[in-house]
């Protein structure tokens, strides 16, 4: 068993996780509803843009990216602090992804939704903002709520940029007493709890928008 100290590190180095993800997982969200939504009603250039975004957020490894932001950005004169550049990283990582599923959800919306909302006097952007990515929003759920379990997991990379969160503190600590296993077994359990309280609530979520959408379905 581990001693109330030690218990204690860990527990600090999980408040920095949650605050983390926290702030990553809303971030992550909006950047991805902006490109999503640029890839499908931008001009062509934004989509342009967009598309290479997401291409290169996609395909360059997340711990490639934070490298990138903490050790390398300095030398061209930005200097980011750990939680910043783990942060930045990872909102940009998952927002990439979440655009992917926010454009498959955006095609799946029936266009006569635009149209409709045109008629009735809004712009393009009112249509889109108002009418359509409530839609789809509700379609994008599923797979927006598997990259915020995704987030939860590979946040556990801060500790690459100094970050003493959960992992960084259960390798210190582990270093320390040398009790590895008992250490990485608490810090498991821990990242557990939490992709299990965001599964939680995203099953909340879906079970009271289907309450109140007879057409919203899981996907």
């Amino acid at each position: 068993m581990l001693n109330g100290e030690l218990f204690l590190r860990l527990l600090d180095g999980w408040a920095m996780t949650v605050r983390l993800v926290a702030v990553s997982a809303p971030v992550g969200l909006l950047v991805g509803l902006a490109v999503g939504a640029a890839r499908v009603y931008g001009p062509l250039p934004i989509r342009w843009i967009a598309a290479l975004f997401q291409s290169i957020l996609r395909g360059v490894p997340l711990v490639v990216q934070l490298f990138i932001l903490y050790y390398l950005l300095p030398r061209a004169g930005l200097l980011l602090s750990p939680f910043v550049a783990a942060t930045v990283g990872f909102s940009l990582c998952s927002g990439a992804y979440h655009s992917e599923y926010v454009r498959g959800a955006l095609l799946s919306i029936d266009q006569g939704q635009m149209e409709a909302a045109r008629s009735l006097g809004m712009t393009r952007l009112e249509a889109i903002v108002y009418v359509v990515l409530p839609q789809a929003t509700r379609k994008a759920v599923p797979g927006c709520g598997n990259e915020l379990v995704y987030l939860i997991k590979y946040s556990s990379l801060a500790y690459l940029v100094t970050l003493v969160d959960l992992t960084g503190a259960g390798r210190i600590q582990a270093n320390a007493s040398f009790r590895f296993f008992e250490v990485f077994v608490v810090v498991g359990c821990l990242y557990l709890m939490m992709v299990a309280v965001a599964r939680l609530g995203l099953a909340c979520l879906q079970r009271r928008w289907r309450r109140s959408s007879g057409t919203f379905t899981e996907a």
